[in-house]
């Protein structure tokens, strides 16, 4: 797997979840559930996640779709 976006941005982490799935790439959202034990106040960042051999398509439609800024790198 390879993290794409890591961020406390719960927005940020819908709108690339959406694009991903909606392009059919497979898409993870980790630490998600982390909230439950740190009290909901975003001490933990939840990380977008790709297959390797999609993140270059992944990387290619979050670029297109102005999230350049977010990526981590490769």
């Amino acid at each position: 797997m390879t993290e794409l976006i890591r961020s406390n941005d719960l927005v940020l982490i819908g709108f690339a979840q959406s694009l991903l799935e909606g392009a059919d790439i497979p898409v993870l959202v980790a630490d998600q559930h982390m909230s439950l034990l740190e009290g909901s106040i975003g001490a933990f960042a939840r990380r977008i996640l790709v297959p390797r051999d999609h993140a270059p398509q992944a990387r290619r439609l979050l670029r297109d779709a102005g999230l350049a800024a977010e990526l981590r790198d490769a």
